[in-house]
């Protein structure tokens, strides 16, 4: 990046900061809002207001606002500038320590307290920014992994006497874990006991941290309405969401009235409060998309495509029940679709019988054995199927 010659107003170099440090320390950034705070999770909010600063305040002669964004050499660029950014910002907190005026520039400059107080957690996270890669790395190779034993011993070479880079660390790895049981389970295996105290004492404090943080990051994606919303997306946050959650609860024994059982059952009322609403609404999207139009009888794609939606985050959710609070609306609606379902595949394959031409009908009952298939089994739904083509084949 070469040396910036004029500084822009804040406003103008605020649209052009771009993705907070290029995306060195995404690998600890998780979605907002957030309800808990975690030391190795930083926010999008908290990322930026510290980049900005870095920016704007700190080094407005090392870096050329103009010229930022994540292309290979700026990223280069910005790395081999590390050293003086972070000898910088370690200059100006030692002069916050002793200055009230110094401190409060820093504080308006960050923009708030929020991001005043999670600034060690950033630079920290500077810090060690290359063991970021290692650690992603490394959750990545535990899925492949077979061997318990491997698994346990690859991790006891994280730093976990050093709880900051632990929390960090672990943050990048579970990030990247398809299976974050596996690692609870090597943490007990390590630790001789699956109590929270005695995981704590391990050193694996920073391990349920990262579970729980992770675990919160798939909330907003479960808040999607509307006709646009990415429902495949709402369902791998379950998923998501559960393997996480459950790893830990399913695995460690956690005090009762500790801060983690606190945080469990906060995290597991805020899923299940996006999802139960979108529980409620499956019902009613299948009987709209798959019953008959008086009249012009037509058959509409975008209904079709939110029941179809519906049954798969039924379905997931079904697989996920045991980390949300949702099992009597669950209950209910698994119930009452697949009784409306199966009325709905009788009516229309007894529609095609009375008229094999019914191109309505014959487009609906395919949608109704692709919901057959999740709802019930892929045998229920090609017997149905071979019902339908002999259907169509009377003359």
């Amino acid at each position: 990046m070469a040396q910036a010659s004029v500084r822009p107003a804040a406003s103008a170099a605020r649209q052009r900061l771009g993705k907070p440090f290029l995306g060195l320390i995404d690998a600890v950034v998780v979605e907002a809002p957030t309800e808990f705070a975690f030391d190795g999770a930083v926010t999008p909010e908290v990322a930026t207001a510290a980049w900005s600063w870095m920016v704007r305040d700190l080094a407005p002669d090392l870096i050329d606002i103009e010229a930022i964004d994540d292309i290979p050499n700026n990223l280069a660029a910005l790395d081999a500038l590390m050293p003086d950014l972070m000898a910088r910002a370690r200059n100006a907190l030692s002069e916050a320590q002793t200055s009230l005026d110094a401190a409060r520039r820093i504080k308006t400059q960050l923009g708030g307290e929020d991001a005043w107080a999670r600034l060690p957690t950033v630079l920290n996270a500077l810090r060690c920014r290359s063991l970021l890669d290692k650690a992603q790395s490394f959750g990545r190779a535990a899925n492949s992994m077979g061997d318990e034993a491997a698994l346990a011993l690859a991790l006891q070479s994280m730093p976990l006497q050093d709880g900051a880079m632990a929390s960090l660390l672990m943050m990048s790895a579970v990030g990247q874990v398809a299976t974050p049981a596996r690692l609870i389970n090597a943490a007990i295996r390590i630790a001789n006991s699956n109590t929270e105290s005695a995981l704590v004492r391990a050193g694996f404090g920073p391990l349920l941290d990262a579970c729980f943080a992770h675990a919160q990051d798939q909330i907003p994606a479960m808040g999607q309405s509307g006709t646009f919303s990415d429902m495949d997306l709402v369902c791998r946050a379950v998923d998501r969401f559960h393997r996480l959650l459950r790893a830990v609860t399913g695995y460690a024994e956690l005090n009762r009235s500790g801060r983690w059982s606190v945080v469990a059952a906060a995290l597991t009322k805020a899923a299940s409060e996006r999802i139960e609403p979108k529980l409620r609404n499956v019902g009613p999207d299948m009987n709209m998309a798959l019953r008959r139009r008086e009249g012009n009888d037509r058959v509409d794609g975008d209904q079709i495509l939110a029941a179809l939606n519906g049954v798969y985050l039924l379905a997931t959710v079904r697989d996920s029940r045991d980390s949300l609070a949702v099992n009597a609306v669950f209950d209910q609606v698994w119930a009452q679709t697949g009784q409306a379902l199966e009325i709905h595949i009788e009516r229309n394959l007894e529609a095609l019988r009375r008229n094999p031409a019914d191109a309505m009908s014959s487009a609906r009952l395919d949608a109704a054995l692709k919901m057959a298939e999740v709802r019930f089994n892929l045998d229920y739904a090609e017997t149905m199927r071979r019902a339908k083509e002999a259907a169509e084949r009377r003359t």
